[in-house]
Protein backbone atom coordinates (compact mmCIF):
# COMPACT_ATOMS: atom_id res chain seq x y z
CA UNK A 1 0.00 0.00 0.00
CA UNK A 2 1.71 3.40 -0.95
CA UNK A 3 1.96 5.90 1.87
CA UNK A 4 0.43 8.52 -0.20
CA UNK A 5 0.04 9.51 -3.70
CA UNK A 6 -1.45 12.27 -6.10
CA UNK A 7 -2.18 12.93 -9.49
CA UNK A 8 0.63 15.20 -11.24
CA UNK A 9 -0.81 18.31 -13.80
CA UNK A 10 0.01 15.25 -16.87
CA UNK A 11 -2.00 12.69 -15.37
CA UNK A 12 0.82 10.32 -14.23
CA UNK A 13 -0.07 9.40 -10.34
CA UNK A 14 3.29 9.60 -8.02
CA UNK A 15 3.01 6.78 -5.19
CA UNK A 16 5.34 6.95 -2.33
CA UNK A 17 5.98 3.61 -1.39
CA UNK A 18 8.47 1.26 1.08
CA UNK A 19 11.40 0.84 -0.45
CA UNK A 20 11.01 -2.98 0.45
CA UNK A 21 7.36 -3.10 -1.24
CA UNK A 22 7.47 -5.47 -4.36
CA UNK A 23 6.45 -2.33 -6.42
CA UNK A 24 9.75 -0.59 -5.32
CA UNK A 25 11.91 -3.85 -6.41
CA UNK A 26 10.21 -4.55 -9.26
CA UNK A 27 10.39 -1.04 -10.51
CA UNK A 28 13.84 0.00 -9.49
CA UNK A 29 14.87 -3.61 -12.12
CA UNK A 30 12.26 -1.74 -14.76
CA UNK A 31 13.07 -0.89 -18.39
CA UNK A 32 10.47 1.38 -19.54
CA UNK A 33 7.15 -0.39 -19.50
CA UNK A 34 8.12 -3.40 -18.37
CA UNK A 35 5.83 -3.47 -15.29
CA UNK A 36 2.66 -3.03 -15.86
CA UNK A 37 0.16 -2.25 -12.57
CA UNK A 38 -2.99 -1.70 -11.68
CA UNK A 39 -4.18 0.73 -9.01
CA UNK A 40 -7.90 -0.39 -6.88
CA UNK A 41 -9.24 2.84 -4.82
CA UNK A 42 -11.94 2.17 -3.09
CA UNK A 43 -14.57 4.73 -1.59
CA UNK A 44 -15.75 4.11 1.45
CA UNK A 45 -19.22 6.63 3.10
CA UNK A 46 -17.52 8.25 5.83
CA UNK A 47 -21.29 7.56 7.79
CA UNK A 48 -22.84 4.59 9.28
CA UNK A 49 -25.24 3.59 6.12
CA UNK A 50 -26.40 0.61 4.61
CA UNK A 51 -23.96 -0.34 1.61
CA UNK A 52 -20.92 1.91 2.37
CA UNK A 53 -18.83 1.68 -0.54
CA UNK A 54 -19.94 4.29 -2.50
CA UNK A 55 -17.68 3.17 -5.66
CA UNK A 56 -14.44 1.95 -7.11
CA UNK A 57 -12.19 3.14 -9.82
CA UNK A 58 -9.36 1.06 -11.45
CA UNK A 59 -6.04 3.07 -12.99
CA UNK A 60 -3.99 0.89 -15.13
CA UNK A 61 -0.45 1.32 -16.58
CA UNK A 62 3.44 1.31 -16.26
CA UNK A 63 5.56 1.89 -13.23
CA UNK A 64 9.13 3.29 -13.48
CA UNK A 65 10.73 4.94 -10.56
CA UNK A 66 10.80 8.85 -10.50
CA UNK A 67 14.04 9.69 -11.78
CA UNK A 68 16.31 12.96 -12.20
CA UNK A 69 14.90 16.39 -12.54
CA UNK A 70 11.64 15.26 -11.99
CA UNK A 71 12.38 13.77 -8.60
CA UNK A 72 12.30 17.60 -6.91
CA UNK A 73 9.28 18.82 -8.34
CA UNK A 74 7.05 15.21 -7.30
CA UNK A 75 8.81 15.47 -3.79
CA UNK A 76 7.01 19.11 -3.61
CA UNK A 77 3.71 17.67 -4.68
CA UNK A 78 3.57 15.15 -2.02
CA UNK A 79 4.95 17.36 1.05
CA UNK A 80 2.39 20.14 -0.07
CA UNK A 81 -0.83 17.42 -0.02
CA UNK A 82 0.12 14.71 2.30
CA UNK A 83 2.62 16.25 5.37
CA UNK A 84 4.06 12.76 5.42
CA UNK A 85 6.86 13.31 7.56
CA UNK A 86 5.16 12.42 11.01
CA UNK A 87 2.89 9.48 9.74
CA UNK A 88 6.14 7.90 8.44
CA UNK A 89 7.78 8.74 11.81
CA UNK A 90 10.91 10.19 9.97
CA UNK A 91 10.79 13.72 11.76
CA UNK A 92 10.96 15.48 8.72
CA UNK A 93 8.65 16.19 5.42
CA UNK A 94 9.17 14.32 2.33
CA UNK A 95 10.01 17.82 1.37
CA UNK A 96 13.34 17.78 0.01
CA UNK A 97 14.73 17.30 -3.31
CA UNK A 98 15.71 13.74 -2.96
CA UNK A 99 12.78 11.12 -3.55
CA UNK A 100 13.90 8.86 -1.32
CA UNK A 101 15.25 8.34 2.37
CA UNK A 102 18.12 6.14 2.87
CA UNK A 103 18.08 3.23 5.08
CA UNK A 104 21.06 0.84 5.61
CA UNK A 105 22.48 1.13 2.10
CA UNK A 106 18.42 0.73 0.71
CA UNK A 107 15.85 2.67 -0.22
CA UNK A 108 14.00 3.76 2.67
CA UNK A 109 10.90 5.12 1.13
CA UNK A 110 10.81 5.08 -3.56
CA UNK A 111 8.77 7.27 -5.33
CA UNK A 112 7.32 5.40 -8.15
CA UNK A 113 5.70 6.89 -11.30
CA UNK A 114 2.32 5.06 -12.64
CA UNK A 115 1.51 6.30 -16.38
CA UNK A 116 -1.79 5.79 -16.85
CA UNK A 117 -2.79 4.11 -19.96
CA UNK A 118 -6.38 3.29 -19.07
CA UNK A 119 -8.93 4.18 -15.83
CA UNK A 120 -12.48 2.63 -14.98
CA UNK A 121 -15.09 4.03 -12.64
CA UNK A 122 -18.11 2.09 -11.03
CA UNK A 123 -19.71 4.60 -8.65
CA UNK A 124 -23.07 6.05 -7.57
CA UNK A 125 -23.55 7.88 -11.19
CA UNK A 126 -22.82 4.29 -12.88
CA UNK A 127 -19.92 2.36 -14.46
CA UNK A 128 -18.08 3.75 -17.56
CA UNK A 129 -14.23 4.37 -18.61
CA UNK A 130 -11.96 7.84 -18.17
CA UNK A 131 -9.97 8.98 -20.56
CA UNK A 132 -6.71 9.73 -18.72
CA UNK A 133 -6.23 12.64 -20.58
CA UNK A 134 -9.70 14.05 -18.95
CA UNK A 135 -8.22 13.07 -15.84
CA UNK A 136 -5.13 15.13 -16.41
CA UNK A 137 -7.63 18.20 -17.06
CA UNK A 138 -9.80 17.24 -13.94
CA UNK A 139 -9.39 20.42 -10.99
CA UNK A 140 -9.76 19.17 -7.59
CA UNK A 141 -13.14 19.50 -6.02
CA UNK A 142 -12.79 22.09 -3.08
CA UNK A 143 -15.14 20.66 -0.56
CA UNK A 144 -12.88 17.26 -1.04
CA UNK A 145 -10.69 17.54 1.82
CA UNK A 146 -13.14 18.60 4.56
CA UNK A 147 -16.13 16.35 2.96
CA UNK A 148 -15.61 13.21 5.89
CA UNK A 149 -15.21 16.00 8.66
CA UNK A 150 -18.71 17.43 7.53
CA UNK A 151 -20.55 14.44 6.40
CA UNK A 152 -20.46 13.31 10.53
CA UNK A 153 -21.12 16.30 11.35
CA UNK A 154 -24.03 16.43 9.47
CA UNK A 155 -25.07 13.03 10.77
CA UNK A 156 -24.12 13.51 14.60
CA UNK A 157 -25.33 16.97 14.92
CA UNK A 158 -28.50 18.16 11.96
CA UNK A 159 -29.92 14.74 11.46
CA UNK A 160 -33.22 16.77 11.96
CA UNK A 161 -32.38 19.25 8.88
CA UNK A 162 -31.44 16.57 6.71
CA UNK A 163 -34.45 14.32 7.54
CA UNK A 164 -36.25 17.92 6.55
CA UNK A 165 -34.62 17.39 3.09
CA UNK A 166 -37.55 14.69 1.99
CA UNK A 167 -39.83 17.70 1.77
CA UNK A 168 -38.07 18.75 -1.56
CA UNK A 169 -38.85 15.50 -2.81
CA UNK A 170 -42.72 15.40 -3.84
CA UNK A 171 -44.74 13.15 -3.71
CA UNK A 172 -42.11 10.23 -3.35
CA UNK A 173 -42.67 8.26 -0.31
CA UNK A 174 -40.15 8.95 2.42
CA UNK A 175 -42.71 8.02 5.25
CA UNK A 176 -40.67 6.47 8.32
CA UNK A 177 -37.45 6.58 6.53
CA UNK A 178 -34.08 7.26 8.14
CA UNK A 179 -32.14 9.92 5.95
CA UNK A 180 -28.31 9.58 6.19
CA UNK A 181 -25.66 12.44 4.37
CA UNK A 182 -24.34 10.32 2.17
CA UNK A 183 -21.97 12.35 -0.38
CA UNK A 184 -20.63 16.07 0.10
CA UNK A 185 -19.11 17.93 -3.48
CA UNK A 186 -18.70 21.34 -4.62
CA UNK A 187 -22.60 20.61 -6.54
CA UNK A 188 -24.77 19.17 -4.08
CA UNK A 189 -25.16 16.90 -1.37
CA UNK A 190 -26.56 13.02 -1.64
CA UNK A 191 -28.49 11.65 1.00
CA UNK A 192 -29.85 8.03 1.54
CA UNK A 193 -33.08 7.43 2.47
CA UNK A 194 -33.25 3.61 4.23
CA UNK A 195 -36.05 1.82 6.02
CA UNK A 196 -39.87 2.78 6.16
CA UNK A 197 -42.80 0.18 5.71
CA UNK A 198 -40.91 -1.55 2.59
CA UNK A 199 -37.47 -1.87 4.25
CA UNK A 200 -36.09 -0.38 0.90
CA UNK A 201 -33.72 2.45 0.69
CA UNK A 202 -32.98 5.42 -2.23
CA UNK A 203 -30.42 7.74 -2.79
CA UNK A 204 -31.81 11.49 -3.46
CA UNK A 205 -29.22 14.14 -4.97
CA UNK A 206 -29.89 17.92 -3.50
CA UNK A 207 -28.20 20.68 -5.91
CA UNK A 208 -26.59 23.52 -5.23
CA UNK A 209 -27.93 26.54 -7.32
CA UNK A 210 -24.21 26.64 -8.47
CA UNK A 211 -20.91 24.97 -7.78
CA UNK A 212 -19.23 26.37 -4.95
CA UNK A 213 -15.57 27.35 -4.82
CA UNK A 214 -14.71 27.17 -0.91
CA UNK A 215 -16.00 26.30 2.10
CA UNK A 216 -17.72 29.75 2.63
CA UNK A 217 -19.64 28.87 -0.23
CA UNK A 218 -20.42 25.39 1.00
CA UNK A 219 -21.97 27.22 4.06
CA UNK A 220 -23.97 29.59 2.17
CA UNK A 221 -25.48 27.01 0.08
CA UNK A 222 -26.37 24.43 2.36
CA UNK A 223 -28.01 27.21 4.38
CA UNK A 224 -30.17 27.56 1.29
CA UNK A 225 -30.83 24.27 0.55
CA UNK A 226 -32.02 23.65 4.57
CA UNK A 227 -33.84 27.30 3.96
CA UNK A 228 -35.99 25.64 1.11
CA UNK A 229 -36.89 22.37 2.49
CA UNK A 230 -38.34 24.45 5.60
CA UNK A 231 -40.40 26.10 3.57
Amino acid sequence: MPVARTVIPDGDVILLVSGESTAARAAAHAQDDDVTAVIEITDVAPVSVPHRIRGRAWLAGWLTPVRGDDRAGCAALLAERHPVGELLGLGESLDAPADLLQGGGRPAWMMLRLEVGEITVDDLWGAEHVDPEDLAAAEPDPVSPHEAELLQHLYSSHGDRIGELCGLLGDRGVRGMTAVPLALDRVGLRVRFTGGASGSSFDARFDFPEPVADICGLRRAMRALFSAASH
